[in-house]
């Protein structure tokens, strides 16, 4: 990947992440009749919420930036711990999508863990068929469906 790199989150980052966030769910969000600033105020408070939770439940994580040529173009949070590794959570800028790089990132993880003889767990949005996929490709299965009520789907991926 061309100038991909990864910088460990700052507080001047939040408006960005702010951004990136409600970027994942506008089309969640694109058919609820709500006006524009309830919708940006939901997502804002949305977003303090899984950013609070992340950082004290996960505190052990690495939250990266990644940033093409300087710019950020997304977010990697990363738990690298026995049992396994588990990706908190991936994101990127709709304009780099589709182009490798959660791929490149998510097989360098694997890597690593598979290094240290370590699986990856992580868990996707049921609705997010494209991600599903990617994760499919890089080898990761479902471990856990609790069924059509159940938001997320449980995967893990293992070195053997």
């Amino acid at each position: 990947m061309r100038a991909i790199t990864l910088r460990p989150i700052v507080d001047a980052d939040i408006p960005f992440l702010r951004m990136l966030y409600a970027q994942t769910r506008a089309a969640e969000l694109a058919p609820v009749p709500w006006p524009s600033e309830f919708k940006q105020k939901f997502l804002d408070d949305q977003f303090d919420l899984q950013h609070r939770h992340y950082v004290g439940f996960f505190a052990n994580a690495d939250f990266l930036l990644i940033e093409r040529q300087g710019e950020p173009i997304g977010r990697l949070y990363l738990l690298r711990e026995p049992p396994g590794f588990l990706i908190i959570d991936i994101a990127l800028v709709e304009a780099a999508r589709g182009r490798g790089i959660a791929s490149a990132l998510i097989t360098h993880a694997q890597s690593t863990a598979a290094s240290l003889g370590l699986a990856m767990s992580l868990h996707v949005d049921r609705r997010n068929a494209g991600a599903r996929s990617l994760y499919e490709r890089l080898g990761f299965v479902v471990v856990d469906d609790e069924g059509e009520n159940s938001s997320h789907l449980a995967m893990r991926w293992s070195a053997d």
